[in-house]
């Protein structure tokens, strides 16, 4: 690719394919193609509401790029109610904390009303509308109204600026991003089989009718999280404190980021060791209570947990798997019932007491040994996957002016 970063003055973007010269054409979106706001059929006539037609709301956006399927979906009748957009349209939401998510059709459909859709001419490509509504979001953010529920209305969506090469430029810059983002869809679809298949291995050996019991509290401790203030918070050279947002379920913890610094000694017994398992122990979410993540001692700071968090250690190598059983999440549904509190919460004595059967000392070796390196194999593949998001990113900042 050709780099422009000398260029004065002139309205190109930093990176660009070499056989294409000449300046972008300022424009704003309107010009793109047809603007259209979803509607929501009546909901208190459920004919609306079926298996037919896709109905997106802002929950369904974000994830992938073309929508294949929606949380709501609508019967002929409530289709006919709304405002239809084509296949390829694309979707901004653009009422609400997820504003800025988008998407594409991937077929004739409709969405809510806190969705702005931009049916595409035939004077510009699909693509390469989607990329260049994507790498200037950023900016139009600037543009949103200052209240309790950020809005971009219709017609402040209509006028937000852009600017757009020739079609053949267009084309090429669409169909190379397009590509990039078919490359995550497919690394992210290994991750997920890989993890299916680790579930299934799991479930499999350690969730059967085994005839030896292993209870968590004879083979391992618990140790409880740091306390600690506001006034204990430091931007840097100090205790990293885990917390439940760290805690990604089944997977190594993430250290790395939206991390609390503390500026507070930790315990000998505190400080997190290779092979620990870090547990969610009280949240205003049951449904985070239990999840756990598994820790690889390569944290070169202090490191521990905090007080709604806790630190269950064990050498017994096969402890780190039954902590991923859906016998480990039947423990924690049990323990949570009856609670009256608004902060479900676990006490070290649910985690201690909780037992597993174990196959056959032969058996279970194999199983540690297959489910390590299916483990591995799992975070490259993560780590892969987040170096061509990463790739993408920089390129929507590059390509795009």
């Amino acid at each position: 690719m050709a780099n422009n970063n000398n260029t004065k003055n002139l309205n190109v973007p930093h990176l660009r394919f070499p056989e294409f010269k000449g300046e972008w054409e300022k424009i704003i979106i309107d010009d793109l193609g047809d603007i259209v706001t979803g509607t929501t059929p009546p909901t208190n006539n459920h004919s609306n509401y079926g298996n037919e037609y896709l109905w997106a709301s802002p929950a369904d956006l974000g994830g992938v790029k073309y929508i294949t399927d929606t949380k709501t979906k609508l019967s002929q009748l409530g289709f006919d109610r709304t405002r239809k957009i084509a296949k390829n349209s694309i979707l901004v939401t653009c009422i609400g904390s997820t504003i800025g998510k988008m998407g594409m059709a991937s077929t004739n459909m409709c969405t809510n009303q806190q969705i702005n859709s931009i049916i595409v001419n035939k004077n510009y490509d699909d693509n390469f509308v989607y990329y260049a509504i994507n790498s200037r979001f950023p900016k139009y953010l600037s543009s949103v109204a200052m209240q309790a529920v950020p809005i971009i209305s219709k017609s402040a969506f209509e006028k937000l600026e852009n600017y757009t090469p020739k079609y053949e430029e267009q084309k090429k810059i669409g169909l190379f991003l397009s590509l990039i983002d078919q490359r995550i869809e497919n690394q992210s679809k290994i991750i997920e089989d890989l993890k299916k298949l680790k579930c299934a291995i799991i479930e499999k050996v350690l969730n059967g009718n085994n005839a030896n019991n292993l209870r968590l509290g004879d083979v391992g401790s618990y140790i409880r999280g740091l306390t600690y203030s506001s006034d204990d918070v430091v931007e840097y050279n100090s205790t990293l404190v885990m917390r439940s947002n760290n805690i990604v379920n089944g997977s190594l913890l993430d250290y790395q980021n939206n991390v609390v610094s503390v500026n507070k000694q930790i315990s000998q017994e505190q400080q997190l060791q290779d092979g620990d398992i870090i547990i969610c122990m009280a949240n205003g979410s049951s449904a985070l209570v239990g999840k756990s993540s598994f820790y690889d001692g390569k944290c070169i700071s202090p490191i521990t947990v905090g007080a709604f968090c806790g630190i269950y250690r064990s050498k017994t190598a096969i402890a780190k798997w039954l902590f991923q059983t859906n016998r480990y999440r039947r423990y924690i549904w049990n323990s949570l019932q009856g609670g009256n509190g608004a902060i479900a919460n676990l006490n070290s004595e649910d985690i201690l007491r909780m037992s597993f059967p174990l196959p056959d000392k032969q058996t279970a070796e194999r199983c540690i040994k297959l489910l390590s390196s299916l483990e591995s194999l799992i975070e490259s593949n993560i780590s892969l996957c987040s170096k061509f998001s990463q790739q993408k990113e920089y390129l929507l900042r590059q390509m795009f002016i």
